[in-house]
């Protein structure tokens, strides 16, 4: 796929209806009407289609990496 012209609005609606359509296999997979079997879609494509969309929502809109910060306290310490 091509990025041009994705933008972070599109990029995230098509990420959600993408987890929708994964909640809706998830539900229901396979049926059977009259007789004959039905599948709704491919799991594992839709799985691909959500690993596509968000590197693009976090390509589009990257947030910036919070680093844990710890304290240091003087003194002397001892191994147990």
């Amino acid at each position: 796929m091509s990025d041009v012209g994705i933008t972070l609005a599109v990029a995230d609606a098509r990420l959600k209806e993408y987890l929708a359509a994964e909640r809706r296999v998830l539900d229901n997979q396979a049926y059977e009407i009259e007789g004959r079997k039905l599948t709704r879609a491919d799991l594992q494509q839709i799985r691909e289609g959500i690993v596509f969309w968000q590197g693009q929502v976090d390509r589009l809109d990257p947030k910036p990496i919070r680093r844990a910060v710890g304290r240091v306290r003087r003194g002397s310490y001892r191994m147990r």
